[in-house]
């Protein structure tokens, strides 16, 4: 008699875990720090098929007190 095997849900994985690597080769995360000098940095994710170069965003700087450019770092 030949033994059937049995799928439960502990041993398949989420589709989003499947291929890690794949996942954080496309959307990288990313330091974005304040161009006034003070330090102060966002953490966030980028696309690098829509931005292949450095990103730069307007963003607000709570130890300068207004907003300011926020270079990515690497």
């Amino acid at each position: 008699m030949a033994m059937k095997t049995i799928t439960v849900w502990w041993d398949v994985s989420p589709p989003w875990r499947r291929n890690p690597v794949a996942r954080n080769e496309l959307r990288p995360i990313i330091k974005l720090r304040s161009t006034a000098g003070t330090g102060y940095t966002y953490v966030t994710r980028k696309n690098r098929r829509n931005d292949p170069d450095r990103l730069t965003l307007r963003k607000y700087d709570p130890r300068a007190g207004r907003h300011l450019d926020f270079r990515e770092e690497r």
